[in-house]
């Protein structure tokens, strides 16, 4: 069963650069690929980035592209986004999830969630 924690947030400043870390500590059955969502205060959780088991393919918000980077590190069973020149918009609980299904963007394709790690950009 996947079993999924997110790292790595906390208060950063307007344009600075924060790196998430996914980590599954359970025991892998099959492949799957891992998305990143996140919900701001007042607001609907949504889709930030996805990327699949072999780390060939990527998908991203048109809000975060060119900004953030989602990478996969097999070995450790870790997925990192990396956001850079980040804004108070981006303030939310980030989370990421794992699915077996394509839609990626959808919240509801997905069966694993892990509990949320804060992320705060100040002006």
């Amino acid at each position: 069963q996947v079993r999924l924690a997110e790292s790595g947030g906390g208060l950063v400043q307007a344009g600075g650069s924060l790196r998430l870390s996914c980590v599954d500590s359970g025991r892998v059955v099959r492949p799957y690929t891992t998305g990143w969502f996140r919900r701001a205060p007042g607001k609907e959780r949504e889709f930030v980035a996805a990327i699949n088991w072999s780390g060939t393919d990527t998908d991203y918000a048109n809000s975060v592209r060119g900004r953030f980077t989602i990478s996969r590190d097999t070995a450790k069973n870790t997925v990192y986004l990396q956001m850079n020149s980040l804004k108070p918009e981006d303030t939310a609980v980030y989370y990421c999830a794992a699915t077996t299904r394509s839609s990626w963007y959808r919240m509801d394709q997905y069966a694993y969630w892990g509990q949320g790690t804060q992320v705060t950009v100040s002006s």
